[in-house]
């Protein structure tokens, strides 16, 4: 089997030796979130980046992984969310207080007063529940604790209500990476085809787009988000803390056997090989599930905490380049 492998790149995976042994790996293009990086930092990368393929002789696509209309909280010093704990969150995009989540999102707090009570962050590992709602913010209960740092995605469960667009600092990355080769943009949380074709308008025919599906009616709409995408993600991840568990599966199984047809090449992403992130081989079922999904027509995976923050990330490329062919 042929299938393409895109690796995230982080602080797991930093150096230039390591990336020359992903790609031995299989790794077929490298990815930057660049939700966690400045302007400053990721014109930094992607001239690392450009250094490393001159001394190779050779270069893969890099994917910046756009934040598009997804809602992270903004920037504070980590701390711990114990269960039944009361935290506030307010619009802002920095916060000095301890125990308070500054949303730079005025959307997420228009979106308070018709979602449902749970608030999400963290692809679902931490869970609040909204107590009152105010024009300045929000307070909320903790129902499943754990620690919380800056940029970690948050959502409202099953919420419908956001604004549709990308933000200025995507704007600003498009301006600064448009001329450059090799580059692809994956736009998050898309919610249906009449968005995404709105990004090809803004982006231009030439542009290499790939749709996020992370949201119920993405994956309703795949088909028709094809048209004006060149490669589509399912994202499990927020999709998870979107749809609940339940809820994600079954929109996965719906999703896989069209996944052949769509006439867009689909990747799963969303915790491929979780358990690496901490071990050194993948479970039986990560390995029947990467072969199941290659049989269904996806046309290859995105690793992500695996490879960025893991530590062993060249274990995890090969784990997932096994079924390739010469692996």
């Amino acid at each position: 089997m042929n299938y393409e492998i895109i690796a995230t790149l982080g602080p797991g995976s930093e150096s230039e030796s390591m990336w020359k042994e992903m790609i031995s790996a299989g790794v077929t293009a490298f990815r930057l979130n660049t939700s966690h990086l400045s302007l400053e930092r990721l014109r930094d990368w992607m001239g690392r980046i450009s250094r490393f393929y001159e001394e190779i002789g050779a270069s893969l696509p890099v994917v910046l992984d756009l934040q598009g209309s997804k809602w992270r909280v903004g920037d504070f010093t980590a701390f711990e969310l114990a269960p039944g704990q009361p935290v506030e969150l307010f619009l802002a995009g920095t916060s000095s207080r301890a125990g308070t989540l500054p949303v730079p999102h005025a959307d997420f707090f228009h979106a308070a007063g018709v979602s449902s009570s749970m608030i999400l962050l963290n692809d679902a590992k931490i869970r609040l529940e909204v107590q009152s709602i105010s024009e300045k913010g929000l307070t909320a209960r903790v129902i499943q604790g754990g620690k919380i740092s800056g940029h970690k995605g948050i959502t409202f469960q099953a919420s419908e209500y956001r604004v549709e667009t990308i933000s200025e600092k995507d704007r600003a990355i498009l301006e600064q990476t448009g001329q450059q080769p090799d580059v692809r943009y994956a736009i998050s949380y898309v919610r249906d085809a009449l968005e995404m074709s709105r990004y090809r308008r803004l982006f231009g025919p030439a542009a290499y787009l790939i749709a996020k599906l992370e949201r119920g009616p993405a994956m309703d709409d795949a088909v028709d988000i094809c048209r004006s995408a060149n490669e589509v993600w399912v994202c499990r991840g927020d999709l998870g803390a979107e749809l609940g568990l339940p809820g994600m599966a079954r929109a996965v199984a719906r999703f896989s056997i069209q996944a052949r047809d769509l006439g867009a090449p689909a990747l799963m992403a969303g915790q491929v090989l979780e358990h690496m992130t901490q071990a050194v081989y993948p479970t039986r079922s990560e390995v029947c599930y990467l072969y199941e999904a290659l049989v269904q027509g996806y046309r290859g995976f995105v690793l992500s905490d695996e490879v960025a923050i893991g530590q062993y990330p060249i274990e995890s490329c090969r784990a997932a380049a096994m079924f390739r062919e010469g692996k």
